[in-house]
């Protein structure tokens, strides 16, 4: 029987996002495409350390233990490797236990073009540039930044936290702000529109999807009340009265709702991503990505929208170093 895929809520993730490939891709950068090839063969039995997205991504499939029925997630690699030099990515799957047999091995081409075949609602990479690739043709993706790795095993919860503007939802109101950047113009704006729900953002499907997995879990709890919900969704933003009300009524028209909602009005997001400790944080504005509390909180930009349009010659703000030559994973 043909697998169902087009009934899964999909992540597509790249091995250098999932795993810590500094090692070789140092390797790539210095001695080429041969030299790779062969140290990758040389250590197909090291099993590679865990990348910004594996936290996330381990947690993500813990979800098919707990519906294994309906086994309603799936994650697919999309990787720019051979299969040969990926064998080390696919034995490292293997030895963390994560279950991901379905992989796509581009041999050095980037991998973006196919998120749909797969119906991937959301592209998780470490390479800048297969990324923003992705979001220009309307791919949900997301390029996931350093952070250090904190994945313990005892917190069995999966915490995603979204951006509304330019994440969630379309850049209308985010163009409005930058036109003159004024605040009262932003809030009047959304004051008008207020019954108006935005248009989707880039990662609308994927926390649609989401829902539907709160829903599975709402209606386990009310057959066992001992279930003990593992996903916990939250949107935090820097918007606050009155333009919250125009958040409320999209999402409402979306069939759909977060369980913690934050309207910040410019305060400094890493107060509430402190205590939230969201295993991902998605956000298409590098200023709200740099302060992450003790730098444990993976952090993925979303380079959509008007927050990204950068005049000719400008250099983009980063968070840490900046980004490295096209990866080979």
């Amino acid at each position: 029987m043909p697998f169902p895929i087009e009934q899964k809520l999909v992540i597509g993730v790249a091995s250098s996002a999932l795993f810590d490939l500094a090692e070789s891709h140092q390797v790539y950068l210095e001695r080429g495409a041969e030299e790779y090839r062969d140290y990758q063969e040389r250590h197909l039995d090291t099993i590679l350390g865990k990348g910004v997205a594996f936290p996330f991504i381990r947690r993500f499939l813990n979800i098919n233990k707990c519906f294994p029925r309906q086994s309603p997630v799936e994650v697919v690699l999309f990787s720019r490797n051979s299969p040969e030099t990926g064998l080390r990515v696919m034995r490292s799957i293997a030895h963390y236990g994560l279950d991901i047999s379905r992989a796509a091995f581009m041999n050095g081409k980037s991998p973006y073009p196919y998120l749909p075949a797969f119906n991937a609602s959301l592209f998780l990479s470490a390479n800048e540039e297969d990324v923003k690739r992705a979001i220009a043709v309307d791919y949900p993706a997301g390029l996931v930044l350093p952070s250090k790795i904190a994945d313990e095993d005892d917190d069995l919860e999966l915490r995603v936290a979204f951006d509304f503007d330019g994440v969630l939802a379309d850049d209308e109101s985010e163009t409005v702000f930058k036109r003159n950047n004024d605040l009262d113009e932003f809030h009047a704006h959304e004051t008008l529109h207020v019954a108006r729900p935005h248009g989707p953002g880039p990662l609308a499907a994927m926390f649609r999807q989401l829902a539907i997995l709160q829903r599975l879990e709402e209606r386990a709890q009310r057959r066992d009340p001992g279930y003990r919900r593992i996903v916990r969704i939250a949107i935090i933003t820097a918007r606050n009265a009155p333009s919250h009300e125009r958040v409320v009524t999209t999402l409402k028209s979306w069939g759909v709702s977060a369980d913690e909602t934050f309207f910040l009005g410019g305060m400094d997001k890493s107060r509430v991503l402190a205590v939230f400790k969201p295993h991902i944080f998605f956000d298409d504005q590098m200023a709200h990505l740099r302060a992450s509390p003790g730098g444990t909180i993976p952090m993925v930009h979303v380079p959509f929208g008007i927050a990204n349009h950068r005049p000719a010659g400008a250099r983009d703000e980063t968070v840490g170093p900046p980004p490295a030559p096209a990866r080979a994973a």
